[in-house]
């Protein structure tokens, strides 16, 4: 049975931590990556989180989300607990919806430098309407470049029945 050596891990430092603080302001320093084991194949990663807050930066109520955000790694990729504590650092940050998940991104690719990344916000309504940004990038020279515009010039074609919220 083969697992992950402490080299492997080495700068996972949330992982397994009995003593987990939780930051409250914005703060991209919490993300945290590990080598991927399967560099020669192209895979999906897919992390759906159905309880992404931050705040609406004119009002300051809060405003909720399902992220979804997929990637295809390369050399690294984001260690799950890191990145809940990084989305949960957006408890108090005060931006726009679009701003967030545009931000998300930024700070994934700045992290793990991915083949592929998209994330899509569904946000709960407020006043009556829901907003549900996509943004996505791919390796500029690459195939992935050329997905990244097919996946974004045919987002949402069949946009679902919007009947839970």
């Amino acid at each position: 049975m083969s697992g992950r050596s402490q080299e492997e891990l080495h700068g996972v430092t949330h992982l397994g931590s009995q003593g987990t603080s939780y930051t409250y302001n914005y703060d991209p320093a919490l993300l945290e990556a590990f080598d991927n084991k399967h560099p020669g194949r192209d895979y999906f990663v897919k992390f759906n989180c159905p309880e992404f807050t931050s705040l609406c930066p004119m009002t300051g109520q809060p405003d909720f989300a399902t992220l979804y955000i997929s990637y295809i790694p390369d050399r690294r990729m984001v260690e799950s607990k890191a990145l809940k504590l990084y989305l949960f650092s957006f408890r108090n940050h005060g931006d726009f919806h679009e701003d967030c998940v545009n931000i998300i991104m930024n700070d994934l690719i700045a992290l793990m430098e991915p083949r592929y990344i998209e994330v899509w916000g569904k946000f709960t309504p407020r006043g009556g309407i829901s907003i549900d940004p996509y943004c996505n990038w791919g390796r500029p020279g690459t195939k992935y470049e050329a997905m990244a515009e097919h996946r974004l010039m045919n987002h949402d074609l069949y946009p679902e029945k919007v009947d839970n919220r």
